[in-house]
């Protein structure tokens, strides 16, 4: 039987706030001493009283209208209630049934198809304490717990089941966090829970309307283990359903070692949270004259700006798309861009270069040193001056990667590092005929080839010519010289 996928994301976005959701404990707990970032207010004890953060309001009301959402013009906390050793107060203060932000939506991609996806909701709540779990040699099982994170503002990102395939929750992840790493809101490292999703997914025979039984897909810390632990629950899913068995409904965990989603405990009977209205905290009226303030405060997005830049410099959709996948990139690419005055021809060529060498040696050498672009000890500046150099033909581009390079690890600027180092191109015609010629000499096969008609040889002794030269010689002035050559010996 063929199946049709229904996949719905929720996902958790912890903001980027000085202070936690309902107290002024500093919410940077990543890097704090275990237990350092308390108060009696997220320890839970008796006779404290939240007060709301308003920063991670805005921030919330900014995501939502980032996303198309509806801003309400009421809003509230409720108490969601379930006992857990990670839960201080025996509740979560959360949103149910008055979210700050609803029905949005966001463009996701499979094949080069697009598709909608509808949002349902944008609601802030806080995060939960921190659980590690011991296993003593002595046999003594035991879990050790760390308030730090305990308050800290938490957003949640509910899709409705719209999304067919992994590929589209895959596109529907990595729009979300460009969105969000663009407004600013979030750290979005998903490897210390900055950005965390679980996953509903369920089958169906195509042409059915109804759903199927979902599984709830937990413990996954990437874009990539998202999508691996769907393609793996499909195929889990048609074996048992192609047997004869039903789907139990039921959360699932994703285990890395094992590449594969396994049974935690089963949800056939929704949980009861008792969820009502928060009784120490006031309900929330949102001024519309602030929500147009916050929709101001809304910077480009990557979509827009990668239609910008397709238009603006001349660039491929591909080459837009990738420099505006981060917003520091797409900041690095229009600083640099931004320090020369051209136009026409020279302005769209000069942009080309700069995207070519961002794109390929820049990133290149910062994903060696694991490094953002905001990191790079390579400048604006230091990349104008690096395409200047090869435009003016003191280096060849061969040898201004070994320059970008030397620059990198040193800090020193390319024009200072040609200085020392005595890159310059070589142009003089008499040393580059003496190179061509120790070319031939050693290399009596790839000259019987180009003797024998194949022209692929003449290319082949011109990189033995750069190769003696270290990548110094003028390029075009070595093929002149290497086919002038090879036609005289004939």
């Amino acid at each position: 039987m063929e199946y049709e996928t229904v996949i719905g994301l929720e996902v958790h976005v912890q903001l980027l706030t000085q202070s936690k959701m309902f107290c002024s404990c500093r919410a940077d707990y990543q890097t704090a001493p275990v237990n350092s970032r308390v108060c009696p207010v997220c320890l839970g004890l008796p006779g404290t009283l939240p007060v709301i953060n308003k920063k991670a309001v805005e921030y919330t009301i900014m995501t939502g209208l980032a996303l198309g959402c509806n801003i309400p013009a009421f809003t509230k906390f409720d108490r969601k209630n379930y006992p857990y050793p990670d839960l201080m107060k025996g509740y979560q203060i959360s949103q149910y049934d008055m979210p700050l932000a609803m029905n949005g939506h966001l463009d996701v991609t499979d094949n080069g198809h697009e598709r909608r996806i509808r949002v349902e909701r944008v609601h802030l709540e806080e995060d939960v304490s921190k659980l590690q779990h011991v296993n003593a040699d002595n046999g003594d099982a035991h879990s050790l717990v760390d308030v730090n994170r305990s308050g800290v503002p938490l957003m949640e990102v509910v899709s409705h089941p719209d999304m067919r395939s992994p590929e589209e929750a895959r596109s529907y992840l990595t729009n979300l966090h460009s969105i969000i790493m663009y407004l600013g809101v979030s750290t979005g490292n998903a490897q210390d829970g900055s950005f965390r999703c679980d996953a509903n997914i369920s089958l169906r025979p195509v042409g059915q309307e109804e759903y199927g039984t979902k599984a709830e897909i937990k413990n996954m810390n990437s874009v990539r283990a998202v999508f691996m632990a769907l393609n793996h629950e499909i195929e889990r899913q048609k074996k048992v359903l192609d047997s004869g068995e039903r789907v139990v409904q039921e959360t699932r965990g994703w285990s890395e070692e094992r590449s594969a989603t396994y049974s935690q405990r089963s949800k056939e009977e929704a949980h009861d949270y008792r969820y009502f209205p928060e009784p120490d905290l006031p309900p929330l009226a949102v001024d519309g004259a602030w929500i147009e303030e916050i929709r101001g405060k809304i910077p480009e997005l990557a979509a827009e700006r990668q239609a910008r830049f397709s238009q603006q410099f001349g660039l491929s959709e591909y080459d837009a798309r990738l420099l505006t996948s981060s917003k520091a990139m797409a900041d690095f690419y229009e600083q640099t861009t931004g320090l020369k005055s051209l136009s026409g021809a020279e302005s769209e060529k000069f942009a080309k270069n700069v995207s070519n060498w961002i794109l390929g040696e820049l990133s290149r050498l910062l994903n060696l040193q694991n490094k953002e672009i905001d990191e790079s000890p390579i400048s604006p500046e230091h990349l104008v001056e690096l395409v200047d150099l090869v435009d003016l033909g003191t280096v060849s581009v061969s040898m201004a990667k070994t320059v970008l390079e030397e620059a990198f690890d040193s800090g020193h600027s390319p024009a200072q590092v040609v200085q020392e180092k005595g890159y310059t191109q070589i142009s003089d015609s008499s040393a580059v005929e003496s190179a061509v010629g120790e070319a031939i000499d050693a290399n009596p096969n790839a000259v019987s080839d180009y003797m024998g008609g194949k022209d692929t040889a003449a290319k082949f002794l011109v990189g033995q010519v750069m190769k003696i030269t270290k990548g110094q010689a003028k390029p075009d002035l070595v093929n002149q010289l290497v086919v002038e050559a090879l036609e005289a010996l004939k």
